[in-house]
C-alpha cells in the first residue's frame, strides 16, 4: 500500500506519538508511508502583544519544533506555512488518512487519486477553544472511521457510520519497564500535570490532599510539559519534573506506588497504560483507555469522572495494602500491559486500511458523492 497521513503541527503529544509509531511499524511492514504536516501557526499581533505585557516576551515560531518524528525514518514534508493540505502536497496513494478535525476537513477535499479517505480518530475534541459545529461535521465525512477506545467507536456509530475499526493503543515495553519490585518506603502516588481543565489536575490535587489526610506522609510526584501554574498549585514538596526526556519517564513511574488520573474526559490516554508498563497499579476516572483496559480489584480502579473523595478512597486503598497484595496487583497491570504489542495493533491498523480501500471502491460510505 501507498499511505499517506495527513497531520497537523507535529509535537511531543501522546496523539503524534501513536501516528508516529504506526507510520514507523507500517513501512517496515513494506508499505510505503509518506507524511504531510504543518508548520506552527504565527501569533498575530494581539497575541504577539499579550505575551509582551504578560512578561513572555516575544512569541517566536522555530521551523524544527522536537516531535515524535524525530527519528523516525519516514518522508516528511512540512509544507510551506499554515494552510490547508491540498492536492499539490499530497502524493498519489491508496490511502489517505486525516489525524485530527483540521485534517479531516483537508482530506475530505483531496481528489480520489490521494486515496481512500480515512479519518483516524483518537479524541472526542469538542473543547471549548475549538469550533464545535466544525468538528461534531468531521465525524459525519464520507471517510472509513478508525478509533482507539471503545467509547469512540460507540460514538462514531451514532454519527451515522456502524462500520468503524477499533484499533487500541498499546505501550513500548523498550521504552517503559521496571523491574519487579515492591512498596515505595514512602507512599508515592504519580500524576501527569496539565492545566487543560478536561485533564483534570484539579480533581486529581484534590483527591491526594484528601488520602493524605489519612496517610500524613504521602508524597506525589509529576510531570507535564508545562510550568506549574498559580491557578493550579502542587502541593508542596511535590517531585515536579517538567519536560522530562522520553527516555527517563519510565524512572518517574517506576518510583511510584499508585498512578492517578482524574480525567474529565480521554480518547484513549497513554500514561496510565505506560505507567502499567512499570509495574504501577492505576486508579483513574472512567475515562478512554482506562475503562477498556482497568478492571477493579484487579489492576487498579475506577471511579466516575468529577468524583475525588472516590478518587482518594481507591488511592487509600491501593496505598494501605500489604506488600504481598501490592505485587499481586503490580503483577496484574504489569501482565495487561505486555499481553497486547505495538505489532499487534499494527496489524490491526493495516486491516483498517484495507477495510477503508474496499469500502471506497464499492462506494459505501455514507454521505460519499463519489
Amino acid at each position: 500500500m501507498k499511505i499517506t497521513f495527513v497531520l497537523p503541527v507535529v509535537n511531543m503529544s501522546g496523539g503524534i506519538r501513536v501516528v508516529a509509531i504506526y507510520a514507523d511499524l507500517l513501512k517496515k511492514r513494506g508499505h510505503e508511508v509518506f507524511v504531510v504536516s504543518t508548520p506552527k501557526r504565527r501569533p498575530n499581533l494581539r497575541k504577539q502583544m499579550r505575551s509582551l505585557r504578560q512578561g513572555k516576551g516575544w512569541v517566536s515560531v522555530t521551523k524544527n519544533n522536537p516531535s515524535h518524528f524525530d527519528n523516525v525514518d519516514v518522508p516528511h514534508h512540512v509544507i510551506n506555512r499554515f494552510r490547508p493540505v491540498t492536492n499539490a502536497d499530497v502524493p498519489d496513494a491508496d490511502v489517505v488518512i486525516a489525524t485530527w478535525w483540521e485534517t479531516a476537513e483537508w482530506v475530505a477535499k483531496l481528489s480520489e487519486a490521494k486515496g481512500a479517505k480515512t479519518y483516524f480518530l483518537q479524541h472526542h475534541e469538542l473543547h471549548s477553544y475549538l469550533p464545535k459545529e466544525r468538528v461534531e461535521a468531521t465525524w459525519s465525512l464520507p471517510m472509513h472511521k478508525i478509533t482507539i477506545s471503545k467509547w469512540l467507536v460507540d460514538l462514531a456509530r451514532t454519527y451515522g457510520d456502524s462500520n468503524v475499526s477499533h484499533v487500541p493503543n498499546s505501550v513500548d515495553t523498550e521504552q517503559f519497564y521496571a523491574p519487579r519490585r515492591e512498596k515505595q518506603a514512602i507512599p508515592t502516588v504519580g500524576m501527569m500535570y496539565s492545566t487543560a481543565n478536561w485533564k483534570g489536575c484539579d480533581i486529581s490535587l484534590k483527591a491526594f490532599s484528601l488520602a493524605a489526610q489519612n496517610i500524613p506522609n504521602l508524597r506525589l510526584v509529576a510531570f507535564g510539559n508545562q510550568r506549574p501554574s498559580s491557578n493550579l498549585l502542587l502541593p508542596p514538596c511535590t517531585e515536579y519534573v517538567y519536560q522530562p526526556p522520553q527516555n527517563t519517564i519510565k524512572d518517574i513511574y517506576a518510583k511510584c506506588d499508585v498512578w492517578l488520573c482524574g480525567s474529565w474526559s480521554e480518547g484513549f490516554h497513554l500514561p496510565p497504560l505506560e505507567a502499567m508498563a512499570c509495574r504501577c497499579p492505576v486508579v483513574s476516572t472512567q475515562v478512554g483507555g482506562p475503562m477498556d483496559i482497568i478492571k477493579d480489584g484487579v489492576n487498579g480502579y475506577l471511579v466516575k469522572t468529577g468524583d475525588s473523595t472516590a478518587l482518594a478512597n481507591q488511592l487509600i486503598r491501593v496505598l494501605t495494602f500489604s506488600n504481598d497484595k501490592w505485587q499481586i496487583m503490580s503483577d496484574a497491570v504489569y501482565t495487561t500491559a505486555i499481553r497486547y504489542t505495538w505489532d499487534d495493533a499494527t496489524e490491526l491498523f493495516e486491516t483498517a486500511l484495507y477495510t477503508a480501500i474496499e469500502r471506497w471502491q464499492r462506494g459505501d460510505l455514507s454521505g460519499s458523492d463519489r
